[in-house]
């Protein structure tokens, strides 16, 4: 179930690429991997890490990684770059694009309700992705974007954040909200003093004031944001966007991949490659029950623990293969890749390297 050559044609044709699947099952490692190999098919690569944890370093072997792309030197013709995403400053950056002025910029920076929401609030993290996507994405520096995304529940998020703010935009709790600060809107405004001080018996007044100072200071860069938001869903549909599905082959992994996968062809999004993690290796092409025979004959011979184990083993294998039939079946026709259980986990390049061998067959 090898599929090298149509992992290597994708590294090559894609823009994007998003690595997508559950925690644990060395996403991290097939995002650095795919990057890499662009950088060694000559392209100017980058990936990017949107999960908090700093696996994408370590992978990497460098100390850290800023919210701006680093340069990884090594022998490759193209260029390999990574970063991992600063949520708050990339939210700062998107107000200072969209603002009108510089007033309005220190308006909204300065307010506390923006300084706890620009970090911390849900679903604020996965929109900041896709800002961050589609900007490296539209400045052109870079042939192929390599995205780790969060474990696969919140990667949903990644992909469904756009959506959502939109929606949020047109709901009317937001209009509600803005009420105050349009003097159009001046007919409702007794119904939004009654919402006001129903909310500020729950959250407390000077809560609530900044959260209406916040949103007096937005004014006029909904459309800004809307605009972006729909562009960032245009990208993630796009032709040149490819979603790799990881997954390792135990049972709960699959059942995750399952899901992943479902929710994606829901949205109109096709799986374009699966990449089975940490597989159990066959020691031997014997059919199963030949290896079982093979340890019964070896019974109280010196070979016996040596027969005993390659026959487990083989099962495990097996096992892993009847988890993974429903899934490969699910995502057909996308190819099947597998990188065997190593010995180690991957800390430097030529651990990349040593995965790399395995994905695109060298």
């Amino acid at each position: 179930m090898t599929a090298a050559p149509d992992l290597e044609r994708l590294v090559d044709r894609a823009g994007i690429l998003v690595c997508c699947g559950s925690g644990g099952v060395g996403k991290t490692t097939t995002a650095a991997t795919l990057a890499l190999q662009g950088a060694r098919q000559g392209r100017r690569a980058v990936v990017v890490t949107i999960d908090p944890a700093k696996r994408l370093a370590d992978t990497l072997g460098i100390g850290s990684l800023a919210n701006t792309p680093i340069r990884i030197e090594g022998d490759w013709p193209g260029e390999l770059w990574a970063m991992m995403l600063d949520t708050k400053s990339t939210f700062d950056d998107l107000v200072v694009k969209h603002s009108t002025d510089d007033a309005q910029v220190q308006r909204i920076l300065g307010n506390r309700f923006y300084r706890n929401i620009s970090g911390a609030l849900s679903g604020t993290q996965e929109y900041m992705a896709g800002e961050k996507l589609y900007e490296l994405h539209d400045e052109g520096r870079f042939d192929l974007v390599v995205v780790d995304t969060p474990p696969a529940h919140h990667a949903l998020d990644f992909i469904d954040a756009s959506r959502r703010l939109t929606t949020f935009l047109d709901h009317r709790l937001y209009r509600m909200l803005m009420t105050p600060t349009r003097a159009y809107l001046r007919a409702v405004h007794l119904a939004a003093q009654a919402f006001v001080r129903t909310v500020s018996k729950v959250v407390g007044g000077e809560v609530l004031d900044d959260a209406l100072a916040f949103f007096s200071a937005f004014e006029g860069m909904e459309e800004g944001f809307r605009q972006r938001a729909e562009a960032v869903q245009d990208l993630l549909g796009a032709e040149g966007t490819a979603f790799v599905l990881v997954a390792s082959p135990r049972s709960d992994a699959v059942a995750e991949a399952r899901f992943f996968a479902g929710r994606l062809s829901e949205s109109n999004i096709a799986v374009a490659a699966l990449v089975i993690n940490r597989v159990h290796p066959r020691f031997t092409r014997d059919h199963a029950e030949s290896e079982r025979e093979r340890t019964r004959r070896a019974a109280g011979t010196a070979l016996e623990p040596l027969y005993t184990n390659l026959a487990d083993l083989r099962a495990v294998a097996d096992g892993e293969d009847a988890n993974l039939v429903e899934l490969a079946a699910q995502v057909a026709p996308a190819p099947v890749t597998r990188v065997p259980l190593l010995e180690d986990d991957v800390h430097d390049l030529a651990g990349l390297d040593r995965i790399a061998g395995h994905l695109f067959g060298r």
